[in-house]
C-alpha cells in the first residue's frame, strides 16, 4: 500500500521532519561525546567507541525502519516513532546521571572494572533513541515515493535534507547549547524539539484525538527540564565551582587552601593556586629553569620575555612573574571559560600577563615577538595534541625564540616506556642545538628543555652555584633548579620524527596506556 498521493502538505512537512531528525541524530552524537567525555575523558579511544556504537545503532535503525515502513506506510506511524525517539533522547541524562556519578567515583579510585561497566551501561542508553532516529530516512523515502520512476530523485533529496540537518546538528550543541545551558539540558532541548515536531505531524495527519495517548510525553520533558539538573555533575571532594564550555567540562577544587583546576574526566591537575605558596612540585615551575641551561652567568633580571602555549589558569605565569621581576608573558589558551576561571580562582589577572584566547600553534605563529622561553603544556591527559608535536610546529617555536632562547615541553610517559619522549626528542633535535630531559619525581611527567644554541648540564650547575651564592635569589627558583639537577636523564635515543603529514602520537600513547594497564598498574598517566 502506498501513502495517499494527494496529501501535499504532509509531503512538505515530511521533508522538514527529515531535516529535524537528521539534526537531532548528530546533535545527540556530539552531546554524547561531551556527556561521556566529562567522565571518561576525550581520548580518541572514547571518541571511536561512541562513533562506532552510534553507527551500529543507526544501521539497525535503517534496517528496522525500512521493514516497518513496508508494513505500515503511514505518516502517523512515522510520527509516533519519532515522538518516542524525542522522549528517549530527553530522558538519557536523567537515567544516566546516577551511573555517571558512579563512574566518576570509580575514575577517582581507579576501579577499572567499574569504570568499564559504567561506560557500557551508559552507551546502552543510546540504543533506543538512535535506533528510532535511524528509522526516519528509510521510512520517509517509503512515504514520499509515489512513482517508482522518481525513486532515485526522491531518495537523494531526502538523504540530502537529512545530511544538511546533520551538518547543522554538529554545531548547535558545541557552539550554542552546551556552553549556554549544559550537556544535560542540551539533550532535553533536542529531545523536546523532535517530540514537538513529531506531535505536530501526528496532529496534521490524524487529528487531535491521536495526540491523547502521547499527551503525557511533553509533561515529562517539562518536569525534567526544571528538576533534573539540580546540584553538581560530580561529587568531587572540595569542588567549589563547575561549568561547561565549548571545549571542556571545568572543575575547581579547594583542598587545604589550594585551588586546583581539573578538566573533563578529572585525571590530571592543569593548574594550582595558593595565595602564599608557589612551589607545587609539578611541571609548572620547571619552566623557570629553562634559561639557565645557557652558559653562566645568566642574570635573573635579564629574563624579560616568555610565551606559554597552554596557559590554563596561569600557574606557570604567576610563578614566573614572582621569580623574574622584569618579565612580560604572552599566554595562549584556546578556552575562554578557563581564562575566566583563572582570573576568578587562580589569581591570573596580572599586569605582566597578556592573554590570547587562541589555539596555541596559530597564536604563536602569528605573534610578532621573540621570546627567551617558550613553554608548551597543552595536555588533555594523557594526550598531547598531535599538531603540537610535529617538526613544523617546533620550527615555529624555534623561529620565535631569541638567540639564547629555550623551549620547555611537558611529556607523559609510563614507568618503563619512554617511546613518546624519544620520538619528541628526535623531532625537536632537527631544529634545536641541544636537548635535556628530566623526570619529575613522583609523577609520570618528563620535562624536555631544547635550546637554540648548544648548552649542557654543567651550565645549569654553574648557574645554580652562582645564584645560590648571591644570597638574593628567589627560593622557588633555587628549589626548582635543585630538583632539575637531581633528576636529569640520559639523552634519548633516536626514534621516529613526527611531521604534519605523519604524527602517530595518539596511537603511540594508546599503545603505551594499554600496555601499562595490562601490566596490572592502577594509576593513570598524568
Amino acid at each position: 500500500m502506498l501513502p495517499r498521493a494527494s496529501n501535499l502538505p504532509m509531503k512538505k512537512y515530511l521533508l522538514f521532519t527529515v531535516f529535524i531528525s537528521g539534526l537531532t541524530s548528530l546533535a545527540v552524537e556530539m552531546a554524547a561525546s561531551r556527556l561521556m567525555g566529562n567522565y571518561f575523558g576525550s581520548s580518541n579511544l572514547v571518541w571511536a567507541s561512541i562513533i562506532g556504537l552510534i553507527l551500529i545503532y543507526l544501521t539497525v535503525g535503517y534496517f528496522i525502519g525500512g521493514s516497518w515502513a513496508d508494513r505500515s506506510p503511514r505518516y502517523g506511524t512515522l510520527y509516533r516513532i519519532l515522538a518516542w525517539a524525542g522522549l528517549s533522547v530527553a530522558v538519557i541524562p536523567a537515567i544516566s546521571r546516577p551511573v555517571l556519578r558512579w563512574a566518576a567515583d570509580a575514575f577517582d579510585a581507579m576501579q577499572l572494572g567499574v569504570l568499564f561497566g559504567s561506560f557500557v551501561a551508559v552507551m546502552i542508553l543510546f540504543v533506543i533513541p538512535i535506533i528510532l532516529l535511524g528509522t526516519s530516512s528509510p521510512f520517509a523515502i517509503r512515504l514520499a515515493i509515489q512513482n517508482n520512476n522518481e525513486a532515485g530523485r526522491i531518495s537523494g533529496k531526502i538523504y540530502a535534507i537529512s545530511t544538511l540537518g546533520s551538518f547543522i546538528g554538529t554545531f548547535i550543541p558545541v557552539l550554542l547549547l552546551i556552553p549556554t545551558v549544559g550537556t544535560y539540558r542540551t539533550f532535553l532541548i533536542h529531545g523536546a524539539v523532535l517530540l514537538v515536531f513529531a506531535l505536530i505531524g501526528l496532529k496534521l495527519e490524524d487529528g487531535w484525538k491521536a495526540l491523547l495517548p502521547l499527551s503525557w510525553m511533553p509533561i515529562v520533558v517539562i518536569i525534567l527540564f526544571f528538576t533534573m539538573n539540580i546540584g553538581r555533575d560530580k561529587n568531587s571532594v572540595g569542588m567549589i565551582y563547575e561549568t561547561e564550555s565549548a571545549y571542556n567540562y571545568i572543575q575547581v577544587l579547594e583542598q587545604d587552601g589550594f585551588h586546583m583546576l581539573r578538566l573533563n574526566d578529572g585525571q590530571g591537575v592543569h593548574s594550582m593556586y595558593h595565595p602564599t605558596i608557589y612551589n607545587y612540585a609539578g611541571p609548572w615551575e620547571q619552566v623557570l629553569v629553562a634559561p639557565f641551561f645557557n652558559p653562566a652567568p645568566v642574570e635573573v633580571a635579564g629574563i624579560n620575555s616568555m610565551a606559554i602555549v597552554g596557559l590554563a589558569a596561569g600557574t606557570t605565569a604567576r610563578q614566573a612573574i614572582k621569580v623574574y621581576p622584569n618579565i612580560s608573558i604572552d599566554g595562549f589558551e584556546i578556552d575562554p571559560e578557563i581564562v575566566k576561571v583563572g582570573n576568578t580562582y587562580f589569581g591570573m589577572n596580572l599586569p605582566q600577563l597578556h592573554v590570547f584566547v587562541q589555539d596555541g600553534r596559530w597564536g604563536l605563529a602569528h605573534s610578532g615577538r621573540k621570546y627567551q622561553v617558550i613553554s608548551v603544556d597543552a595536555y588533555r591527559p594523557p594526550y598531547i595534541p598531535w599538531h603540537l608535536t610535529t617538526r613544523e610546529f617546533f620550527q615555529t617555536v624555534h623561529d620565535h625564540l631569541t638567540e639564547d632562547g629555550v623551549m620547555v615541553i611537558n611529556i607523559g610517559r609510563a614507568p618503563d616506556d619512554r617511546r613518546l619522549i624519544n620520538s619528541l626528542a628526535s623531532t625537536i633535535r632537527t631544529d634545536f642545538a641541544s636537548i635535556h630531559v628530566m623526570d619529575l619525581p613522583g609523577t609520570f611527567n618528563s620535562i624536555l628543555f631544547a635550546s637554540v644554541k648548544p648548552t649542557n648540564a654543567e651550565n645549569l650547575a654553574a648557574n645554580f652555584d652562582q645564584l645560590l651564592a648571591s644570597g638574593n635569589t628567589d627560593p622557588l627558583l633555587l628549589e626548582t633548579m635543585n630538583v632539575t639537577l637531581g633528576n636529569l636523564q640520559k639523552d634519548p635515543p633516536e626514534a621516529q620524527v613526527f611531521t604534519d603529514d605523519l604524527a602517530p602520537v595518539e596511537g603511540l600513547t594508546n599503545n603505551m596506556i594499554l600496555k601499562f594497564l595490562l601490566a596490572g598498574d592502577v594509576e593513570m598517566l598524568q
